[in-house]
């Protein structure tokens, strides 16, 4: 026991030690008016999307694969830009830290404000320790023999790194109260929104017309052959596709809203009553995040051994395991990596369905898997639940104030509604991938819960405005 009481002390004293030195995003000294949070939310936003238009300077040519492709989505990310490894750094690092706080491993009590504080700088230093590791690496594993001389290798490896660190302080701006949200919620929905737009709105040109279904309409019904734009080949958008789009988001919209209501009453305020809502989708989309790069990382690896060993796909050994065009090695064309990724489009799709149905059930079936690990790891179980409702000072009615008694409540509902809203986005992510949904199926999920969550944030705000008291109340719950 008092080994770990040391480590954690050796901890504490570490963090606040390099925190010292590492520059902050003060917060507002005065009150924030909820225009003007709009105004710095533009600000951060506007900053992001030009840096994602500026070229990395030095590099002479593309990379003959694209690494993050996989992730480009969800690190809001633009290959051969400054935001080459986008908010990759940043979401890992809070992926880190929430596991090792949800496991235990960092004992912290975020109702103390110096808990609080200090989980957050030891966010920022992990994330500035992964923004070097992974500029360092990016730089000169995959642009290092693309730049004009190995001298410009530390200006490449300068311009990553001093990106991404632009990126964390936008970030924290937006989260230490000038703006609204997060900064890094904001990224990926503008970015999922650019892709949609582009889908459908798109004026440059492709094999057989403009590339944005609404430009493509107008030239083929021009030309005589509208019906044209219901299906069309490749990954194109078509009229086909907008419709899936529309649908998938209603649906998620719905699901969205559907949730269990646990009642509630305060220990603190006599008569103060709510509820505590258990989310249909109460692991959010952290499962697809996690699956998805490691269908990634497998894919990756599977290039590597193929590039080194079979190259020819002459080797029926590794055949099984994974097969790749020689010309187009970006995606597999055989073994068992072919099965467990996306057809990408209908068409692909409908010439080999057995291929769309197992990459379905697969990546449900591992969606589903991550979803239950999360939420032992996450702290989000029913164990953590009932802890951190006690800890709120409320309890529910009809039962005792203790911990194991709400945990047995929440427990019929926490692992049930686990398991059930996995598989429901796990089939809508797979799905909406196999059917070429614009924004890609990920990118609508993480798209709709950044706008729920933000639509929830302007009615907290407009009760803070014409509430104060009310808002002073709820923020103390």
């Amino acid at each position: 026991m008092s080994t770990i009481q040391n480590d954690e002390s050796i901890f504490r004293r570490v963090i606040k030690k390099i925190s010292a030195y590492i520059p902050q995003v003060e917060k507002p000294k005065k009150k924030i008016t909820l225009t003007e949070k709009f105004v710095w939310s533009g600000i951060a936003l506007f900053a992001y999307l030009i840096m994602g238009q500026i070229p990395l300077y030095g590099v002479t040519s593309d990379p003959k694969f694209d690494f993050l492709a996989f992730a480009r989505v969800i690190f809001a990310a633009q290959q051969g830009t400054l935001l080459e490894l986008g908010i990759g750094p940043i979401v890992t690092a809070g992926l880190l830290m929430q596991l090792l706080k949800g496991s235990e491993l960092v004992k912290l009590n975020f109702k103390n404000p110096d808990d609080r504080s200090l989980f957050t700088s030891a966010t920022k230093i992990v994330t500035i320790v992964v923004i070097i590791a992974e500029g360092t690496l990016y730089g000169t594993s995959v642009y290092g023999h693309l730049v004009a001389s190995p001298l410009f290798v530390p200006i490449l490896v300068g311009q990553l790194i001093g990106a991404s660190v632009i990126v964390m302080f936008l970030d924290e701006m937006v989260q230490k109260g000038w703006g609204l949200g997060s900064g890094i919620s904001l990224f990926i929905m503008a970015g999922v929104a650019q892709g949609i737009l582009w889908s459908i709105f798109s004026p440059v040109p492709a094999q057989d017309g403009p590339v944005g279904i609404v430009p493509y309409m107008i030239h083929s019904a021009a030309n005589g052959h509208f019906a044209d734009s219901f299906f069309r080949s490749g990954q194109l958008p078509s009229i086909f596709g907008l419709i899936v789009t529309a649908i998938v988001l209603l649906i998620l919209v719905y699901v969205q809203g559907i949730h269990i209501d646990i009642p509630i009453v305060s220990t603190k305020y006599r008569g103060f009553t709510a509820v505590y809502p258990i989310k249909l989708l109460y692991t959010s989309n952290i499962p697809v995040i996690l699956s998805s790069a490691l269908l990634a990382n497998a894919v990756f690896m599977g290039q590597m051994l193929w590039a080194n060993y079979n190259p020819q796909n002459d080797n029926p050994v590794f055949n099984y395991l994974a097969q790749f065009d020689p010309g187009r090695p970006q995606t597999p064309t055989g073994g068992l990596l072919y099965y467990t990724t996306s057809p990408q489009s209908l068409d692909t799709a409908a010439q080999d369905p057995v291929r769309a149905v197992v990459y379905v059930i697969f990546m449900t079936t591992i969606i589903t898997i991550f979803g239950r690990l999360w939420v032992e790891l996450g702290g989000l179980s029913a164990k953590s639940a009932a802890k951190n409702l006690l800890d709120a000072d409320v309890q529910v009615p009809g039962f005792r104030r203790a911990e194991g008694s709400v945990q047995i409540l929440l427990h019929k509902y926490i692992p049930s509604v686990t398991i059930i809203g996995s598989i429901i986005i796990g089939l809508l992510a797979s799905a909406s991938n196999v059917l070429n949904v614009f924004g890609s199926g990920i990118g609508i999920l993480l798209m709709v819960d950044i706008l729920v969550n933000y639509y929830n944030l302007l009615i907290k705000e407009q009760v803070d405005v014409h509430m104060p008291k009310l808002a002073t109340l709820l923020g103390r719950k």
